[in-house]
């Protein structure tokens, strides 16, 4: 099958595309979007304390305000791959031959080629999101190594809980109550917090549905579809590149993802070489932004 294919997507166009990409990394779902961020975005959160007096005919002053103010830059990142057509063409052509008088019409090899890309843009951006550090290819996490926003050596108002050993099935729902403790003490104004969350990883996740089928809470010894994932009321975000052995809880206005879906700088590039060197290759060129920042560090909870 001969076939030639060059396709060229920027700004509102790519953003399209990115965005879908982006709706693959499921941790998204529980963290604040801010798109359209060209350089810098500024997140501001206000506390008042003692604002509301009694009230007199006299203006008086009352109260404070503290405004505080945090930087979300988004890094730009870059996908550059040379990849031989007839690697993706087999399992194309695939999809064009479904039976049936119903079948849904078959995608493009375009848009195919950009859903292959898009699993490469989810899968690097979750383990960013928690994992990342300033290196090559990645921005900085809530959790990676040494630079992670979450961790005591760079914001000390974020309140650190301990663990008592690497999660087991045996451990991880006193370690949950250890931390649901440490949530009480420390973050109590934003308990009921209607986006108020814990996030854990898959594995995690899968120790605490074994403790809880073992236990057999409310019949749940299967953990079927109708068991909705909270822990002690409080929701629970199992969120796909999240570190294993570390806990998060936090309320999803109070973490950040930001990115640039309608700049220039944003595009999607597929060009076939074979009117160039006579290749069979394709080259697909993919460019966008990502970054992570906190509200208050004070609101949330970190156990490891």
């Amino acid at each position: 099958m001969a076939f030639t294919t060059t396709s060229n997507y920027a700004g509102k166009a790519a953003g399209f595309y990115i965005s879908a990409a982006l709706k693959q990394a499921n941790s998204l779902d529980y963290l604040t979007m801010i798109e359209n961020v060209k350089f810098k975005s500024n997140i501001q959160r206000m506390a008042g304390s003692g604002v509301v007096a009694d009230a007199t005919c006299n203006f008086t002053g009352a109260g404070t305000l503290a405004l505080t103010e945090k930087v979300l830059e988004p890094k730009n990142l870059q996908i550059n791959l040379d990849l031989c057509k007839s690697t993706l063409l087999d399992s194309w052509e695939a999809t064009q031959m479904r039976a049936g008088a119903g079948a849904p019409p078959p995608a493009s090899f375009d848009d195919y080629v950009i859903s292959y890309m898009g699993e490469i843009i989810a899968e690097a951006t979750e383990e960013s999101i928690w994992s990342g550090t300033a290196v090559a290819g990645k921005f900085n996490g809530f959790l990676g190594a040494v630079t992670g926003l979450l961790l005591n050596g760079v914001d000390g108002t974020v309140v650190q809980s301990s663990a008592s050993a690497a999660y087991t099935a045996a451990n991880i729902i006193a370690n949950l109550q250890t931390l649901t403790a440490d949530m009480a003490a420390n973050i109590s104004a934003v308990l009921r917090k209607e986006d108020l969350h814990i996030y854990m990883s898959p594995k995690t996740y899968a120790l605490y549905v074994s403790a809880v089928s073992t236990l057999g809470y409310v019949n749940a010894y299967n953990m079927n579809g109708d068991y909705a994932p909270v822990f002690e009321g409080y929701k629970i975000a199992v969120c796909n590149g999240m570190a294993n052995d570390q806990i998060v809880a936090a309320e999803k206005s109070n973490l950040f993802y930001g990115t640039d879906l309608l700049s220039d700088a944003t595009r999607i590039t597929l060009m076939d070489m074979a009117q160039l060197d006579g290749s069979d290759n394709m080259r697909l060129v993919c460019r966008y932004s990502g970054g992570v920042q906190t509200g208050v560090g004070a609101d949330i909870v970190r156990q490891s």
